[in-house]
């Protein structure tokens, strides 16, 4: 049996996620252990928060997610996606894990536009043939929490969403993928996400 592990570093919705790959028929575990995180078929880095305090506590565990990431597919969800980046604007500047290039940027103020930018927005697909998003449709509406957004090209770009200004709501590189929504809370289209990324373990 295939093993995901979900990347335990003190930080975001373990268990909402664990049940989210359970549902969609996978065996996960959540763990902070180096030896588990390198041992296992995929990896699922979440996340809630800021990114510093995200990339401070990852600490010892970073190199095991650098390690296993060229070898196995690896999905970062919401801070666990922008963590992905090279770098992020929030709180000053800080470096993040480099597996997909681009800055975490904050949205601008606009009148009438409340950050975060929180609820049901659609996700636009831009690269159809990808793996993650098999049977879904182009257009599809997903649940988001957040303030800051992935600039990235379009080369590693899987959706967009516009909110304020148009963003990368997914990207990609090689075996590594990032969702800036939640997949395990949006329904039916989030538990055909986690399922495709399970059919790539």
């Amino acid at each position: 049996m295939k093993k995901i592990a979900i990347v335990d570093y003190g930080l975001g919705n373990l268990r909402s996620v664990n049940r989210g790959l359970e549902k969609a028929g996978a065996t996960a575990v959540i763990t902070a252990r180096p030896e588990e995180i390198e041992a296992a078929d995929g990896i699922v880095l979440p996340g809630v928060g800021a990114f510093r305090e995200g990339m401070d506590q990852l600490g010892p565990i970073k190199e095991s997610v650098l390690a296993a990431a060229g070898r196995v597919p690896l999905l970062g969800i919401c801070l666990g996606m922008q963590m992905l980046m090279e770098e992020s604007e929030e709180h000053g500047l800080h470096k993040g894990l480099s597996l997909i290039p681009g800055r975490v940027r904050r949205f601008p103020k606009a009148p009438g536009m409340k950050i975060p930018h929180m609820g049901w927005n659609s996700i636009v697909l831009t690269r159809p043939e990808s793996s993650l998003y098999e049977g879904c449709a182009t257009e599809e509406y997903v649940y988001f929490v957040h303030s800051y957004y992935a600039d990235t090209g379009p080369e590693n770009t899987l959706t967009t969403t516009t909110y304020i200004c148009p963003f990368a709501s997914s990207i990609v590189s090689g075996m590594t993928f990032g969702v800036q929504f939640h997949p395990e809370k949006s329904g039916a289209v989030g538990l055909k996400i986690l399922k495709n990324f399970i059919g790539m373990v």
